[in-house]
């Protein structure tokens, strides 16, 4: 019944947008309704659970009672859904998000939330909705309700299958056996986001977006007054972000719009790398490519998980401590996108991943970003997947050489590649480097796969004929706590990640750069040397300047930390004061970051924030 009426509700919306609905041809909109059902499935579970449960004890006790009490359940959740569908059209046209928990910010001022809708518009959509629901009610009584037939005392093997069934509701809710639950992003289906949103269910977006607590504006950070937070790291920035006059670019690059191919390596440490003064044969084959390219030694992850670091990387942006604006499409939408500004430029714009792009968001988040293309797991057979994560690095590479192979070059590419073997459970084919009766010398192993099979990648793109226009940048989504470092568990060790610029188009390969940075530094940096839009990236230093005051601050759950090439500063909100302190600016650094974190955080709020004006 449940999954009916999620199914009618989506298109009586498309209905009311029939503006938009129009433009989308009829495959398209039967990808809504399709790929909708993956959430309207899972609320319908929701919605059953006590139903069902209650329908097994009745069986013992309270048969009467109990029916009644299903009847009013059913007809409480048909007058509260149906209301939120009613608001969800209106708003929708407004706004340009379906509905999430927004509107609560705004129920202690119903006249400002009502003040931009006129009495008649009022008038209808409140006819509409008791419509709605005598219709609903109307078949629920007809459908639903002459189906609970009397059902005789069950023997103990048919209530053990009652239970068993009702146990098993939790596949539906959580989408089904896979490791990441069912979100957002299962729904994202196509390149024209109204038909994407069209496909979200209203219902669990709105409880999703609840329970997640994501209409909470409070700052947790507000060590100073707002507008003295932001003058302090703007002003610290500003000579930071100068740009690069055309003879520095000529510096760096022998071409000035070569291809981009930026590769993020799961999970890489410094400490694992050589030249970074880690390990010496862990990644032999990238401290090859270190040597022949551009080494940045000073580099560093602005957060501890993927979703973090892939927000860093392509919008310039901090991660939060406590929540991650990825997970919030209505915010992540809003951020600056590398992508967007690639394809400004003329650039094709792919993104590979061996594994699952719903986790995380990650798909809402791509689409957003205007990826023209995404290639995830689903695309690789299920023979070359580990257990838990996705295809293997190797395999992964290989699909990325193949399509590099048959790209025909009317305008240069910009293709992102993120692997993943190097995640636990850390499952790969071939040699185990390392061994794996360890979990540091499993991971260490994992990451000498990835370096061989990056090394396969790389020695065979050399020979191919776009390498010698093709920039190629190598770096991590975040760092790792292995191998195990002496330091405070947060100190920047855990953080330290490489950064190699390699390919035909780096000019004066073998060259060392020492400048500090982070990932919120590439999006700006690289945008600047050819010639792109960097405004939007206003969190971002231009790495690419030499400068003693340029800084890394990254972020972990509760604190963050924050370095340039002397002094260093681990913070703490749980105690409210550093941990560690290291060089004589520290104090100015630990202002700074105090500064940093409050605005950052206070942007996140602010981000998506609808407004009754």
């Amino acid at each position: 019944m449940w999954l009916l009426y999620f199914v009618l509700a989506r298109g009586l919306f498309m209905l009311f947008h029939l503006s938009q609905t129009i433009q989308l041809d009829l495959q398209t909109i039967a990808g809504s309704f399709f790929y909708g059902l993956i959430l309207d499935i899972s609320f319908a579970a929701y919605l059953s659970v006590l139903p069902f449960l209650f329908y097994i004890v009745s069986f013992y006790i309270f048969k009467t009672w109990i029916n009644k009490g299903i009847k009013i359940y059913t007809t409480f959740f048909v007058i509260i859904l149906s209301a939120l569908m009613i608001v969800d059209m209106g708003l929708y046209e407004a706004w340009g998000i379906r509905l999430d928990s927004t509107p609560i910010n705004y129920l202690n001022t119903p006249k400002e939330m009502l003040a931009s809708i006129n009495y008649t518009q009022l008038v209808w959509a409140i006819l509409f909705y008791l419509a709605v629901v005598w219709i609903i009610l109307k078949l629920f009584n007809r459908l639903g309700y002459q189906m609970m037939k009397p059902v005789l005392k069950p023997q103990l093997g048919e209530l053990s299958l009652y239970l068993f069934l009702w146990v098993a509701l939790i596949l539906p809710i959580r989408g089904g056996f896979q490791t990441i639950p069912v979100n957002q992003s299962n729904v994202y289906f196509s390149n024209h986001m109204y038909a994407n949103h069209a496909a979200i269910n209203f219902a669990w977006n709105f409880t999703h977006s609840f329970i997640d607590r994501t209409y909470d504006t409070s700052n947790p950070f507000n060590d100073m007054e707002m507008q003295l937070a932001n003058e302090k790291w703007q002003s610290y920035i500003a000579d930071l972000r100068a740009p690069l006059s055309n003879e520095e670019k000529g510096e760096w690059l022998n071409l000035t719009k070569p291809n981009v191919l930026l590769i993020i390596w799961e999970g890489l440490t410094a400490k694992a790398v050589r030249p970074l003064g880690g390990l010496a044969t862990v990644t032999e084959n990238l401290n090859r490519y270190a040597a022949e390219g551009l080494l940045f030694t000073n580099f560093y992850a602005n957060g501890d998980r993927t979703d973090k670091g892939l927000i860093s990387l392509l919008s310039g942006y901090y991660p939060q401590t406590q929540k991650s604006i990825i997970k919030v499409p209505n915010k992540s939408k809003s951020l600056p996108m590398l992508p967007l500004e690639m394809n400004a430029l003329g650039y094709d714009t792919k993104f590979y991943y061996g594994g699952n792009t719903n986790f995380g968001n990650m798909n809402t988040y791509l689409k957003s970003a205007g990826i023209s293309e995404v290639i995830g797991g689903n695309q690789f057979q299920r023979k070359n997947w580990n257990s838990k994560w996705g295809a293997h690095d190797h395999i992964l590479f290989n699909r990325v050489l193949k399509d590099m192979g048959e790209y025909r070059f009317s305008k240069p590419f910009f293709n992102i590649v993120l692997t993943l073997t190097s995640h636990e459970p850390y499952e790969f084919p071939g040699p185990q480097k390392f061994g794996m009766d360890t979990k540091e010398n499993k991971y260490l192993s994992s990451l000498a796969y990835t370096d061989q099979a990056l090394a396969d990648f790389l020695d065979e793109a050399r020979k191919q004929p776009w390498w010698e226009n093709t920039l190629v940048i190598i770096t991590a989504d975040h760092g790792n706590p292995l191998p195990k470092h002496p330091d405070p568990y947060n100190s920047p060790a855990k953080y330290h990640i490489p950064m190699i610029w390699t390919g035909g188009a780096v000019k004066n390969p073998g060259r060392i750069v020492e400048n500090i940075g982070s990932q919120i530094d590439l999006s700006y940096s690289l945008l600047d040397l050819l010639g792109g839009q960097t405004s939007e990236f206003v969190w971002s230093q231009n790495i690419l300047h030499e400068a003693d005051r340029h800084y890394a601050q990254y972020i972990y759950n509760n604190g963050f930390g924050i370095l340039d090439k002397k002094n260093a500063v681990l913070f703490d909100y749980n105690i409210n004061s550093s941990i560690s302190k290291q060089g004589r600016r520290a104090d100015e650094l630990e202002e700074l970051g105090k500064a940093i974190t409050q605005t950052a955080y206070q942007d996140y709020l602010d981000r998506g924030k609808i407004t009754m004006e």
